[in-house]
């Protein structure tokens, strides 16, 4: 193709997608420069940091706090000298790795707010371990009642903590097949859990 057709094609896509071509998104081209100390890859940083974060907890004080650890840890193992590219995608990958981490953490156990006058543990222990005994038998029977692809990849994904990817490879289906039948198999534990509950 000649660069006369593809710049019309890239005109007809602007058009449908949001008006004219000079409306197209602004797009900001990465150098091969280097930031010239902490703090400016810092301010350059934090804002896209910051939203990521909020999109994927949806929570302010979370988002500011995993922020704040994202930037601790790439602290001592970034280089100053590393490209404006690099330096993203390092804060990238740092993000993703804090943020794996808090889910990894929040989502074992129930989130409780302490309260004043609270004295430590005691009374209320009894009634937290009848609750969670009562919550994993109600799990075990809403397991029990799905088929067995359904359980399988339920128990892959979230009671051995398995990827996608890996708990494909061990029920010998693709990756997007996995996918769906993790989709499929929430939703039929859903329905489960509001007759289970009845």
């Amino acid at each position: 193709m000649d660069g006369t057709r593809r710049g019309r094609t890239g005109d007809a896509r602007a058009r449908r997608v949001g008006g004219s071509a000079s409306r197209a998104p602004e797009l900001r081209a990465v150098s091969g420069e280097a930031y010239p100390d902490w703090e400016s890859v810092y301010l350059d940083n934090v804002d896209w940091v910051y939203r990521l974060m909020f999109a994927k907890l949806g929570n302010r004080a979370d988002a500011e706090d995993l922020t704040a650890e994202v930037f601790l840890a790439a602290l001592r193992p970034l280089r100053v000298s590393a490209t404006v590219g690099e330096v993203r995608a390092y804060l990238t990958a740092t993000a993703r790795t804090v943020l794996a981490e808090h889910w990894r953490h929040t989502l074992g156990r129930e989130v409780t707010v302490v309260t004043e006058g609270w004295d430590g543990p005691g009374a209320d222990e009894e009634a937290e371990s009848t609750a969670t005994a009562t919550r994993v038998a109600l799990a075990e029977e809403i397991l029990a009642a799905l088929p067995d692809q359904y359980r399988r990849i339920l128990r892959l994904r979230f009671l051995e903590g398995c990827s996608v990817r890996e708990a494909a490879a061990e029920l010998g289906v693709s990756v997007s097949n996995a996918k769906v039948l993790q989709h499929r198999a929430l939703r039929r534990a859903a329905q489960l859990s509001g007759e289970v509950s009845r």
